[in-house]
């Protein structure tokens, strides 16, 4: 019971990385507002959570109302608010040819301009209960697969804004501001987005080693596990941190150029 009686808002959580946070979450004592924009999904997760524990909105996470909504109900619904996850997200591929300024600030819009209206307008509360804020970025943020730029421009953002912020917020308010960001997740869509990309129906169960050392990719509930001391009292004033959950250095990484890669 690490998160016992903190209320906490995760967007995006009505799948994948988020569903898993949102649970996990409540599984360690918190109150869960969670959001989507698919109420059959939401209502699905607050059903397995439990409807004392946790309370879904709907609602597309660029809107001017968004972020207010959100505060509001976790205020309203449980009384106080202690932490955000920002986890929702556009994953979307894109590369220099086809990415126009509209498409480009779609994505900027969802993945990093949303994150920081919420954070903004979720001040006030964190205040009072010397929050957090935690956002799921990706390791893409580093540079970025190149079928995948906007994607990782915006994440790369986010990496700036979490330390910016960790920086001030933490000095003025004592509410910590940190990031975590997942490697390659198997999450529902990530299995149909690269049956998409022409890859077979079991694809994650063949893995070249080259990407997946220990045979297979991270699971949501890996990710999960490690938004817990980010959120917990356990952090103590550790704030503008990154931490990257992969199954190899990325960094620095130099893949070998011999029969361990070209086979």
């Amino acid at each position: 019971m690490r998160l016992k009686d903190k209320v906490i808002i995760v967007t995006g959580s009505t799948t994948g990385i988020g569903k898993a946070i949102a649970k996990r979450c409540a599984a360690e004592g918190a109150k869960v507002v969670l959001h989507g924009l698919e109420q059959y999904l939401g209502e699905e997760v607050e059903e397995e959570i439990g409807s004392d524990q946790a309370v879904f909105h709907c609602e597309d996470i660029t809107t001017e109302t968004c972020p207010e909504n959100l505060v509001n109900l976790a205020v309203k619904r449980f009384g106080k608010l202690d932490a955000v996850v920002n986890n929702a997200a556009w994953v979307i591929a894109s590369d220099i040819h086809n990415t126009d300024r509209a498409f480009f600030q779609k994505v900027l819009d969802i993945n990093t301009i949303s994150p920081f209206l919420l954070i903004q307008k979720a001040l006030p509360e964190l205040i009072k209960t010397r929050g957090s804020v935690l956002n799921i970025g990706s390791i893409n943020a580093w540079s970025g697969e190149p079928n995948l730029l906007a994607y990782s421009v915006s994440k790369g953002a986010i990496m700036t804004l979490t330390g910016n912020l960790g920086d001030s917020l933490m000095r003025e308010y004592g509410i910590r501001v940190n990031q975590i960001n997942p490697g390659w997740v198997l999450t529902e869509r990530e299995k149909e987005r690269k049956k998409e990309h022409g890859l077979s129906e079991t694809w994650y169960e063949d893995l070249p080693a080259i990407i997946a050392p220990s045979g297979r990719i991270l699971s949501p509930e890996e990710i999960a596990a490690a938004c817990i001391f980010f959120l917990s009292d356990e952090s103590g004033p550790v704030s503008g941190q990154v931490l990257t959950l992969e199954q190899h250095p990325m960094i620095g990484r130099n893949l070998p150029k011999d029969n361990k890669t070209f086979k």
